[in-house]
């Protein structure tokens, strides 16, 4: 639209340039303050329309009619400010509501300057006035169309792209969802697995020992049970706020995120842990994420399953790829054991970035391995 400050150039051009050429070229002094006077009444009418001008109103239309005739009249007073037109036709394309009446527009143009050049030089011009005229109007419908299809592609690739970003955005809210119920469903499964199951036994421990006490036979093996049950139910507890704890990755980046994750493993469980890397290609952050995910639930099995006193993390990264391997001394578990809930689901986060997880469940050596492809998990 018209509100652009460069219009404001082309107006203070469009009517200070005419005054200069008729002086210039030596016009009587009536024409120059002919000339001078049509060019303010313009610029007036310009700036006090231009902030009220839309495509199409009533604003537009006088605009329009303003702007022919101060071409038409410029023309009539020496036929080289027919220039104008180069003003003339563009603001027509611009304030004009749709193609039709844009062409309508620069009909009037046409013809209203081909008008000044015969009030201005006399019948003699006609000649002139309906060559150049034919070709003024053809050049400015030509390039009008060509501009008008060009903003329309634009327009319809902004709203493409408006379509693209909000499905875009759908999606990772689907996705967010998503991973909300599965991480749910996870932590039900693991709830009642372990959690309820150790519960569930206290419930029947207390009710034994109620019926115990009541006969005078209550003995401290059935309370030493009791303890017990309850300190399994508290390690399995802190078990699953480990394994759900949020991904911390500090400015170090996965390496010192996995020194910290063992360190605090280290105090919580009295398992030793080590932590090795070698990390010779940078990781982006999807994969430093998932690498990180694999390591908590490694080490949840350690504290879980192993009975181990040691356990070790070790991240290799080159060109080739990104392995993580997290080991312990316990007491592993027989080939034919059927995976937990906790490694089928980083089997699939792993399958999602492209990677694969081994798990060899050698007693004194159970070793979990993760790798992922060069180039990440993105």
């Amino acid at each position: 639209m018209i509100r652009s400050p460069w219009w404001l150039l082309v107006l203070a051009a469009a009517t200070v340039g005419p005054v200069v050429f008729l002086t210039i070229l030596g016009s009587p002094v009536a024409e120059i303050a002919t000339g001078a006077a049509v060019c303010a009444a313009y610029a007036a009418v310009f700036l006090l329309l231009r902030p009220r001008v839309e495509e199409g109103n009533r604003y537009a239309l006088v605009l329009t009619v303003a702007t022919i005739a101060w071409a038409a009249t410029l023309t009539s007073l020496d036929g080289i400010l027919a220039v104008t037109q180069t003003v003339a036709f563009p603001l027509a394309w611009v304030v004009a509501s749709g193609r039709r009446w844009a062409l309508v527009a620069s009909l009037g143009v046409a013809l209203a300057v081909g008008a000044g050049f015969l009030i201005g030089d006399g019948p003699d011009a006609i000649g002139t006035a309906i060559v150049s005229q034919t070709l003024s109007f053809g050049f400015s419908t030509i390039m009008g169309l060509w501009i008008s299809r060009i903003a329309e592609l634009g327009d319809e690739k902004a709203r493409l792209l408006e379509e693209l970003q909000a499905t875009q955005s759908q999606l990772a809210a689907a996705e967010r969802d998503a991973g909300v119920t599965h991480e749910r469903a996870r932590m039900s499964r693991e709830v009642h697995d372990t959690v309820a199951q150790s519960l569930t036994g206290l419930v029947m421990l207390a009710q034994r020992a109620r019926r115990d006490h009541a006969n005078g036979t209550l003995d401290d093996e059935l309370l030493e049970l009791m303890e017990t049950g309850a300190r399994d139910a508290l390690a399995e507890t802190r078990a699953l706020v480990a394994s759900s704890a949020p991904v911390e990755l500090s400015q170090g980046g996965i390496a010192d995120a996995l020194r910290l994750l063992g360190e605090r493993f280290e105090r919580e469980t009295r398992i030793r842990v080590t932590v090795e890397t070698a990390i010779g290609a940078p990781l982006d952050r999807a994969t430093e994420v998932v690498l990180l995910r694999c390591a908590q639930e490694g080490l949840a099995n350690v504290r879980k399953h192993s009975q181990a006193t040691r356990a070790h993390l070790a991240l290799t990264a080159d060109a080739d790829g990104t392995r993580l391997t997290v080991r312990d001394d316990g007491r592993g578990f027989p080939a034919e054991a059927q995976p937990g809930f906790g490694l089928a689901g980083l089997r699939d986060r792993l399958g999602l970035a492209g990677g694969t997880l081994e798990v060899d469940g050698t007693p004194g050596a159970t070793t979990i391995t993760a790798t992922l492809p060069a180039g990440g998990a993105a």
